[in-house]
C-alpha cells in the first residue's frame, strides 16, 4: 500500500452523508436520459443501500435546513469560500434573499504528504490580500461569510480569523452541513447558521463527502501533484461503504470515463 493511503486512511464511519451534487451536475452536462446520467443514479442508489449507516443529502433540503432557523435582514455583502461556497450563497439568496452581494476567495485544503493538510490560496493573491479587496469590510456594514461544509472548520476559521476584529464581531457564519463540534469551534468566532450539524466525532462516528469528488478529479489536492478523485483511493471506497465497494468503484470507473475521458498525467 502506498505510504499516502497509509497516512490518509479512513475509517468506516459510523454515519456518513454523501451530499449529491452529481446528479444535476451529469443532467446538465450530459442529458437528464444519458448514459452518464444512468450510471450517476446508479451510483447513488448503491452508495445509499446502507440505508442504517449512509444518508443521501439534497440541496434543497439542506437549504430549507437553514432557511427554517430564521430570516435575515440582507447582508451588505456575502464572502463565498471557494467556488462551492459561492454557489450555495447564491441558492441562499435566490431562496431568500439575504446576499445581495456576492464577493468569492479562492481557498482549499489540500494534503501535505504526512498525513495533514495545509490551506492554499487558488487564486494569485494570499487569503489576506483577498479579503483587504473586499471594500465593505472597513465601513461597518454587516457580512455573511458562507461555505457548503464545516469538516473540520480549518477552511472556515481560517477566513474568519483573517478578518479584522471589528469586522467579525458584525459577521455571520453559514453553511450547508456539518460536524457540530467543527461548527460550535466555528461558533466561537461568530455565530453560525448550519443546515445539518451531525453529531460525533470526526471521521469515526460522522463523516461528509460530495457525490461528484467520487468520480470527478475534485477531491483529493495533494502539494506538487494533480488531484484525485475519490475512486482512486479504492481503500477508501472500501471504508465508506463496505457491504458496496466492488459496485461503486466499478461504477465510479464507468462515470469517470464519460465526464473525464482523458486522465490527468500522474
Amino acid at each position: 500500500m502506498r505510504a499516502d493511503v497509509v497516512a490518509y486512511a479512513q475509517p468506516t464511519p459510523r454515519r456518513l452523508y454523501v451530499h449529491d451534487d452529481l446528479s444535476d451536475h451529469v443532467a446538465r452536462r450530459c442529458g437528464a436520459g444519458s448514459p452518464a446520467a444512468l450510471l450517476a443514479r446508479d451510483l447513488l442508489a448503491a452508495v445509499a443501500r446502507e440505508a442504517e449507516r449512509v444518508r443521501l443529502l439534497t440541496l434543497g433540503e439542506q437549504v430549507e435546513r437553514v432557511v427554517a432557523q430564521g430570516a435575515h435582514a440582507p447582508f451588505a455583502i456575502a464572502i463565498g469560500i471557494g467556488s462551492a461556497g459561492r454557489r450555495v450563497a447564491e441558492t441562499l439568496h435566490e431562496r431568500a434573499g439575504w446576499f445581495p452581494r456576492i464577493r468569492r476567495v479562492g481557498l482549499t485544503r489540500e494534503e501535505d504528504g504526512r498525513g495533514g493538510y495545509h490551506l492554499i490560496s487558488t487564486e494569485t493573491a494570499e487569503l489576506a490580500a483577498q479579503l483587504a479587496r473586499i471594500d465593505p469590510l472597513a465601513d461597518g456594514a454587516s457580512l455573511a461569510v458562507v461555505d457548503d461544509t464545516v469538516f473540520s472548520g480549518l477552511t472556515m476559521r481560517s477566513v474568519l480569523e483573517a478578518l479584522p476584529a471589528a469586522t467579525r464581531a458584525r459577521t455571520r457564519a453559514f453553511c450547508l452541513r456539518g460536524v457540530a463540534e467543527s461548527i460550535a469551534a466555528v461558533a466561537a468566532l461568530c455565530p453560525i447558521t448550519a443546515g445539518v450539524a451531525a453529531p460525533g466525532r470526526l471521521l469515526e462516528d460522522v463523516s461528509f463527502i460530495n457525490a461528484s469528488g467520487l468520480v470527478r478529479r475534485i477531491a483529493i489536492r495533494r502539494r506538487g501533484q494533480p488531484p484525485l478523485a475519490f475512486f482512486e483511493r479504492p481503500e477508501w471506497i472500501r471504508a465508506w461503504f463496505p457491504a458496496a465497494h466492488a459496485e461503486v468503484l466499478t461504477l465510479c470507473r464507468r462515470l469517470n470515463a464519460l465526464l473525464e475521458p482523458h486522465p490527468l498525467p500522474s
